[in-house]
């Protein structure tokens, strides 16, 4: 890329001397490393298991001390389910895989994909075989539909394995998420475990905490001279963004910071160089960079039991990570003539206002929320939970239309003649006036899955989403590791949207399309996720002893765990 004007611009910050020597550090693996063979993933990953369970407990409670979440509240359990079990299972689906690998040439997968002739291929990605998924999560499973153009010959990529002795390593600088403790993690274990990277991490500063803790879960890395991790402010990322030594770019986080580091941080800069398409950096770029996400509700009839399950099921979508999340719902899309439309908006309603508000601990989220909810919030640091009904997509286009990374979500109501055309009204409405292409959710009552499921399959087919979630929220999309997670594809730099690429595509599936998550109208047990749950951090902790060591002692106790609570 050379020596830019960005990179001169901030040849003098503090941090240069320390940013310098870990990108050394890492320059010095890509003279000394020959390749990063199969067999020395599996011993790697094997290796980030146990330090990771060494630290596991102090990752949880420095989160949930720099989130003020108290040590008591099951809420506790959001920053377990959500750090090191998500990276613990992370790490053994893919130890799964490159075991497979290893062994047969290419991953095991779940079941054999389904291929109509002339449609796009669906390869069955969950429940994963050998970490008792089937039993855990009963009733749901997921398909990676694949782009039209890939075969059965072609349905792996398994070109970044193949890396011999004199082969280089690309140093790829990941800019770490700053709300989630496990997406800087498992972004860094994709790119050094899957792609065959070496990676300087930044932290993000709201995260910063987190830095010795990543550094004693992933010192096998470290020791490797495969990962370094660096903290700083902005200035320091755009050194580092700009440095001749970064093959690649990963980021999670906005679109407008994405723009300003492809296209330059001047508004003026950056449409002329997008209208031109210059951008000012010359490397690959991926990234995840947010929603405004939909779901969608089918009319029909439901039961009170699954229209209860399906009121938390959004509840808890909203209030997850004090809903910092970018796939934390934002638009509810009703049917305008559902006789249930109001009671069910009421059921939602009732669900939050008995949750307890958490600490806005993420920055501007006060501003944010008054720009949203259009009025000035009771309490500045435990912003309230907020429904606004009826919205208006064209008189209130901000709430469609910006990620607000705040507890506000809208609903609106579409007219239709028929259930099955409110379905197709509502994916094109989704796909027109809501921004993003991450994740999205469709609720259906049994009898449409039953008597229309071909108007769904379709619909599913149309939705330009990344993610789609059947009954349940696509978080578990995310969470599930083997289910590939990223933008729809099709995204351009000029046009990037929720992103490009995809990580945790850990059966090394090419041409992923999007991911679909189905599962029924409810769960028995009650799902870990759920507010209500009365003991999900230690279930939790369960399911991380599950991931880290697999055995039928360690599925009993999980269960033993879900049945005394």
């Amino acid at each position: 890329m050379g020596d830019t004007i960005l990179h001169q611009q901030y040849a003098t910050n503090s941090d240069q001397s320390k940013l310098d020597q870990a990108l050394d550090e890492l320059a010095a693996t890509s003279r000394s490393e020959a390749g990063l063979s199969v067999a020395r993933r599996i011993e790697l990953t094997g290796q980030c298991l146990c330090c990771l369970s060494q630290v596991a407990r102090e990752w949880v409670d420095l989160a949930c001390e720099a989130k003020r979440i108290p040590r008591e509240s099951t809420t506790c359990a959001e920053e377990v389910l959500a750090g090191p079990v998500s990276v613990a299972r992370f790490l053994q689906v893919l130890l799964l895989s490159l075991k497979s690998i290893q062994s047969e040439g290419q991953p095991r997968l779940p079941a054999s994909p389904k291929a109509k002739s002339g449609e796009q291929i669906r390869v069955p990605v969950f429940p994963t075989s050998g970490i008792y998924d089937s039993l855990v999560f009963y009733g749901l499973s997921a398909e990676a539909w694949l782009r039209e153009d890939i075969g059965a010959e072609t349905l792996f990529d398994l070109t970044h394995l193949e890396q011999t002795e004199n082969s280089a390593l690309p140093l790829t600088l990941v800019l770490g998420a700053g709300n989630v403790s496990a997406i800087p993690a498992t972004d860094v274990l994709t790119k050094i475990l899957q792609d065959g990277e070496r990676v300087l991490l930044k932290m993000n500063p709201v995260n910063d905490y987190l830095k010795t803790v990543f550094e004693r879960s992933f010192t096998p890395l470290i020791d490797a001279g495969l990962l370094r991790i660096v903290s700083g402010d902005a200035a320091a990322g755009a050194y580092l963004v700009a440095h001749p030594a970064i093959d690649r770019i990963h980021i999670t986080g906005s679109t407008r910071t994405h723009d300003a580091i492809v296209w330059g941080s001047d508004p003026e800069e950056c449409r002329a160089r997008k209208e031109s398409n210059q951008p000012q950096l010359e490397i690959p770029v991926t990234s995840e960079l947010g929603n405004v996400s939909p779901w969608i509700i089918v009319p029909g009839r439901y039961s009170e039991k699954q229209l209860q399950f399906q009121a938390e099921n959004i509840a808890a979508s909203i209030v997850n990570n004090a809903s910092f999340n970018c796939l934390a719902t934002k638009v509810i899309v009703t049917y305008a003539d559902w006789p249930d439309r109001d009671r069910f908006l009421t059921m939602i309603e009732q669900k939050l206002q008995h949750l307890p508000r958490r600490y806005a601990y993420y920055p501007g989220a006060p501003e944010r929320w008054q720009r949203f909810a259009g009025a000035e919030p009771d309490d500045r640091q435990y912003l309230p939970w907020k429904l606004i009904r009826d919205a208006d997509p064209v008189q209130s286009s901000h709430l469609f239309q910006e990620e607000s990374f705040v507890c506000v979500c809208a609903e609106t109501a579409l007219e239709a003649e028929s259930d099955s055309d409110f379905l197709e009204r509502a994916v094109e409405f989704v796909n027109r006036d809501v921004w993003g292409t991450l994740c999205a959710t469709i609720t259906v009552p049994d009898a449409f899955r039953q008597t229309d499921h071909a108007t769904l399959d379709r619909c599913i087919g149309k939705l330009k989403y990344g993610a789609v979630g059947i009954n349940h929220w696509p978080a578990l999309n995310y969470a599930f590791m083997s289910t590939p997670w990223g933008g729809a594809s099709g995204a351009t730099l000029q046009d990037v949207v929720s992103g490009i690429g995809n990580v945790h595509n850990t059966y090394f599936l090419a041409g992923v399309e999007k991911t679909v998550l189905y599962g029924p109208l409810t769960l028995f047990p009650q799902p870990v996720w759920f507010p209500s749950h009365p003991n999900p951090e230690a279930v939790g902790w369960r399911l991380f002893d599950l991931y880290t060591k697999p055995s039928l002692g360690n599925l009993l106790r999980t269960g033993l765990t879900v049945a005394l609570k």
